[in-house]
């Protein structure tokens, strides 16, 4: 039940566990709701019980929503020093490209592989994408595929060593941003205004590839809940995690504001009215 024993923590039950193939590559996803499909993933260092809180405000919404395990312990708030260790094991594995000057994350592949079965199981005009800090940026790179149509980029952490860098080829970059002005989709984006992991530096360069499809939107740091978990406290360590673990759960806040802001977009997006009022606009 904690991140201790090591043992997912009971918050998770009332998701079903699925095994999900693509192309021979095995994965475990949680799944609840109804309705279009939302591929929620992770923050690092996984899927806390704050990534499962904003998955079941998803599901509320009208959503079935899909979380990929990728890396951590299920479920449980992360120890600083068990979060050090997924950081660590995850910046050597080759599905991810954590620095700068590695391209897309081959992970990206089999995200837009779960979009496209999500998207047979669950129909509607097309699928919704969220990243969050480590998978940021993982929600652009799914638009490669074409279900994908409402990816919200959460404080995009990656390259690691390049504030004013974007974690995807140059290839992909051309053909995402190609895609989503040929389908005029639009691109939310969260981050704290003194956020040394998403700077505003990042931002910039996504407004560059994107233009006017971009829609970066930045809160005052000073809004960010106080009391995160000790992972968030002691190694993040500054205001990051807009819809999660810095959160404020009360009503009119900014940051409770932003979760609204997403939940809106998806809506907009996913149901068939809205979305052929986006594409005709």
């Amino acid at each position: 039940m904690s991140a201790a024993s090591g043992q997912p923590d009971e918050v998770i039950t009332d998701f079903s566990r699925r095994l999900v193939g693509v192309e021979g590559v095995v994965k475990t996803v949680y799944a609840a709701g109804s309705g279009p499909a939302v591929v929620l993933m992770p923050e690092m260092p996984g899927i806390s019980p704050d990534v499962l809180r904003l998955a079941r405000w998803v599901r509320d919404a009208g959503f079935t929503v899909y979380v990929p395990s990728l890396f951590g312990i299920d479920g449980a708030y992360p120890t600083v020093e068990g979060g050090k260790e997924v950081i660590r094991r995850a910046c050597v594995s080759a599905e991810f490209r954590a620095f700068a000057g590695g391209g897309t994350s081959p992970v990206t592949a089999w995200l837009r592989g779960l979009a496209r079965q999500a998207h047979a199981e669950c129909g509607g005009p097309g699928v919704g994408a969220i990243g969050l800090c480590f998978t940021g940026n993982f929600a652009l790179t799914m638009a490669l595929e074409p279900a994908v149509i409402a990816p919200v980029v959460n404080h995009p952490s990656l390259p690691l060593d390049d504030p004013a860098g974007l974690e995807i080829s140059d290839a992909d970059a051309r053909a995402v941003r190609d895609r989503i002005a040929r389908d005029g989709l639009k691109v939310l984006a969260y981050r704290f205004d003194d956020d040394r992991w998403c700077t505003g530096q990042r931002f910039a360069a996504y407004q560059a590839l994107l233009g006017d499809a971009f829609d970066g939107r930045v809160l005052p740091g000073s809004s960010a809940k106080t009391s995160p978990p000790p992972f968030f406290r002691d190694v993040v360590g500054y205001p990051h995690s807009v819809v999660t673990a810095h959160l404020v759960d009360e009503d009119g806040h900014p940051t409770l504001k932003a979760r609204d802001e997403i939940l809106s977009f998806l809506t907009d997006r996913l149901s068939p009215s809205g979305h052929s009022e986006a594409t005709s606009g």
